[in-house]
């Protein structure tokens, strides 16, 4: 082909292009024009204050959890309680054979009646020296060694009697009693059973859950948040291991007075009522507290997108333009997501759409909020 032919060859593709034969979709001299820009809702942001809530694991204990163990030793004579059974401050529990100290209590009250009878007659001779040393009958000597004879005699009085004290306190001891009200435990020991106050494991043990503490832990960033509110505390609700919500409210009644060097978590005690004993010691569960967070700006979390365990929303430029913004998440409410960095008041981002456009995607904003 010659160089002639080629020029008018491209010539005339020239004038094609020009004229729309390369435009795609086109025909008949149709004028192409570009896509529209989408329409999709926006929302302008702004600070507000934001509750959430936050869960953490907890230990049950009752109000009170008492070890009941013998303080003598001997036969366990009558177990007066079953297991589980609940008992009232006061009630007897278990007896524990008594012979031995009873004898020791008749033995201690013969040796203080001695005693008393000594103490008896040490008076009598001072009473009868006592003249006799004033009429210079006898000697000074006698009578300082008979007010010393009775003094001897009514310091083995006292000693008598603290020793029947002692031997009736040990005979009180064999009848063991309930220390507070509450329910008993497993009951190892039965009767016949050998009983020391050494023994390595209790007679049983005796619980009160009339109330309920639940322990838990919180990490220093939370404890930051949450000291702002101790004066104003809001109840706070209990999960039970089953996943349901404890009937009834508690309330925070004590932050240890110090962090853990450990774990670097501080521990909380939460006490909830629990009038149909429904709680016991050693359930678990977790604490959910409710927070307040200031100066925070709510998103919709469908206006987020999750990549690489980060989130983002698209913010709207002066041209409307959809940027991609990182945003950094504190929790939840609702159907919301608290965002405390990434975000300005004022800005506006895509509460809708965002799975169909693609960075720098021009906007049509068709509602604001």
């Amino acid at each position: 082909m010659t160089n002639s032919k080629m020029q008018v060859l491209l010539a005339a593709l020239l004038v094609w292009q020009v004229a729309g034969g390369c435009q795609p979709g086109k025909a008949n001299g149709e004028k192409y024009e570009p896509a529209a820009a989408p329409e999709l809702p926006v929302m302008r942001v702004d600070t507000t204050t934001a509750s959430t809530t936050k869960e953490y694991a907890a230990q049950l204990e009752g109000r009170e959890n008492v070890e009941v163990r013998s303080q003598v030793n001997g036969y366990l004579d009558k177990v007066f309680v079953e297991e589980g059974s609940y008992v009232t401050a006061g009630q007897p529990l278990f007896k524990i054979n008594d012979r031995t100290y009873q004898a020791q209590l008749e033995k201690d009250l013969a040796s203080l009646r001695a005693a008393q009878s000594a103490e008896a007659n040490a008076a009598l001779e001072v009473d009868k020296i006592r003249p006799l040393s004033d009429n210079k009958v006898v000697s000074d000597i006698q009578l300082k060694t008979a007010l010393t004879n009775l003094q001897t005699a009514r310091a083995n009085v006292e000693e008598a009697k603290a020793a029947v004290a002692a031997s009736r306190v040990n005979v009180g001891f064999t009848l063991i009693k309930a220390p507070v009200s509450g329910y008993i435990g497993r009951i190892p020991k039965r009767t016949g059973n050998l009983i020391s106050s050494a023994d390595a494991n209790a007679l049983t043990t005796l619980s009160d859950i009339s109330k309920i503490y639940a322990y838990f832990s919180m990490s220093e960033n939370d404890f930051i948040a949450f000291s702002k509110q101790i004066k104003t505390l809001p109840a706070v609700s209990l999960i039970l291991s089953n996943g349901e919500v404890y009937a009834h409210e508690g309330k925070i009644e004590m932050i240890d007075g110090q962090f853990n060097k450990t774990t670097a978590a501080i521990s909380i005690r939460a006490t909830f009522p629990n009038p149909e004993r429904l709680l016991r010691s050693g359930n678990t569960g977790k604490v959910s507290v409710k927070q307040f967070i200031p100066h925070v700006i709510l998103v919709p979390q469908a206006a987020t997108v999750e990549q690489q365990d980060k989130r983002f929303v698209y913010k709207l430029d002066t041209g409307n333009l959809a940027k991609r913004q990182a945003v950094i998440i504190a929790g939840s409410t609702g159907t919301d997501f608290i965002v405390t960095a990434g975000l300005q008041p004022g800005d506006q981002i895509l509460i809708a759409g965002t799975e169909t456009i693609t960075e720098g995607t021009a906007i049509k904003p068709t509602s604001k909020k």
